[in-house]
C-alpha cells in the first residue's frame, strides 16, 4: 500500500511563543524626607488630622482691635476649611464675652453658621460650635429671645437638643453644658415657651433632655411667671413626663411637679379659702388632669 502524501497530513498546531520573564531591578525606595507621593512604594504612617484649640470660657480674652476681627469674622466662619471655621468660632467666643454690642448687627448670622457646623459630621467642629452657643447665652441671653430671629435660635435649640441626645460622650457633654448655660441665662417663661414643643417629640432622649430644660426653667419661675403660663398646663407637662420610657424624663417630671406645688400653694387665694396645701393641690390636678393622672400627681408632693 503506498504512503499517504505528507502534504495530506493532519495540520499540527503551532506551539505558543514562550514569554520571556522580564527582568526586575531592586526596588528603589524614596527618602522619608522627599516628600513624594509615590503610587508604587508602601504607604508611610498616615499624618494626624490637626485638632483645634478646646479654650475654657475663663482663659478666653478680649481683643486688642475687635473691630478688625469683626471685619473678617463671617468670611472665616463660612470658609470651607474646617480648621479656620473653628478659629472663626473662638473668635465668635471672644467677641461675645467682651465686646458683645459689635456683635449684635450680624448674630442671626452668626447662629445660622453654628447651627450648620453642629450639622457638620467632624467632631471637632460641632464642639466648637456648641461652644460658642453656651457663651452666646451667657452673654446675650436676657435679649436673645426678644431682638434676634426666632428662626435662627429654634434651630439652635434643635441642634443642641439632638447633640445632647447622641452617643459621642464629649460632643454630648458639651451640649448639656449649653443647655445649663441656656436655662441659666434666660428668662424662664419665654425659654419655657419654647421648649414646650420638645417635650412632645418623637425621639425619647430628645424629650428626655427638653424635659430637663423646662424642669430648671420651672425651679426658677415665681407665682407671676407660672400664672401667664397657666398651671394646668404645665401639670399636663409633668403628667406626661411621668410615663416616659427614659428615667432622665420621668425624674425631670417629679422636679416640675414639686416646683409647681410650691408656687402654687404659695398663693394667697388659697390660704384665704381655708384649704390645706394638699387639698388645693388635689383640686388643681383634678380639674386639669384624669383622674389616674391626678392621682399619680399627687402622690409626688409632700404629704
Amino acid at each position: 500500500m503506498a504512503l499517504r502524501s505528507l502534504d495530506n497530513a493532519l495540520p499540527t498546531t503551532p506551539e505558543r511563543p514562550k514569554k520571556i520573564a522580564k527582568i526586575v531591578g531592586p526596588m528603589r525606595t524614596p527618602p522619608l524626607d522627599s516628600g513624594v507621593n509615590d503610587e508604587n512604594s508602601a504607604p508611610t504612617a498616615a499624618i494626624a488630622d490637626p485638632t483645634p484649640d478646646y479654650i475654657a470660657s475663663k482663659d478666653l480674652n478680649a481683643f486688642p482691635d475687635p473691630e478688625a476681627i469683626l471685619k473678617g469674622l463671617l468670611e472665616g466662619l463660612n470658609s470651607k476649611d474646617w480648621m479656620k471655621v473653628c478659629e472663626a468660632l473662638n473668635n465668635t467666643r471672644r467677641l461675645a464675652l467682651y465686646h458683645s454690642s459689635l456683635l449684635i448687627p450680624i448674630l442671626d448670622k452668626v447662629m445660622l453658621v453654628m447651627v450648620k457646623a453642629m450639622k457638620n459630621p467632624r467632631s471637632a467642629l460641632c464642639k466648637t460650635s456648641i461652644m460658642a452657643s453656651a457663651d452666646i447665652f451667657c452673654a446675650f441671653g436676657h435679649l436673645l429671645l426678644s431682638l434676634f430671629s426666632s428662626e435662627a435660635f429654634d434651630q439652635l435649640l434643635l441642634q443642641l437638643l439632638l447633640k445632647a441626645s447622641q452617643d459621642k460622650k464629649f460632643v454630648c457633654e458639651e451640649a448639656n453644658r449649653a443647655l445649663q448655660a441656656m436655662t441659666g441665662s434666660f428668662p424662664p417663661l419665654p425659654l419655657l415657651c419654647k421648649l414646650q414643643s420638645y417635650v412632645g417629640h418623637t425621639n425619647p432622649k430628645v424629650r428626655a433632655k427638653a424635659a430637663v430644660s423646662v424642669s430648671n426653667c420651672a425651679s426658677k419661675m415665681a407665682i407671676d411667671g407660672m400664672e401667664e403660663f397657666g398651671f394646668v398646663p404645665l401639670i399636663r407637662i409633668a403628667a406626661d413626663l411621668l410615663n416616659d420610657r427614659l428615667p432622665e424624663a420621668r425624674e425631670a417630671a417629679r422636679s416640675i411637679t414639686n416646683s409647681v406645688y410650691k408656687v402654687f400653694i404659695g398663693r394667697d387665694e388659697q390660704k384665704m379659702m381655708g384649704l390645706s396645701p394638699l387639698e388645693s393641690w388635689q383640686n388643681l390636678c383634678s380639674s386639669g388632669l384624669p383622674p389616674i393622672s391626678a392621682q399619680a400627681m399627687v402622690k409626688i408632693v409632700p404629704q
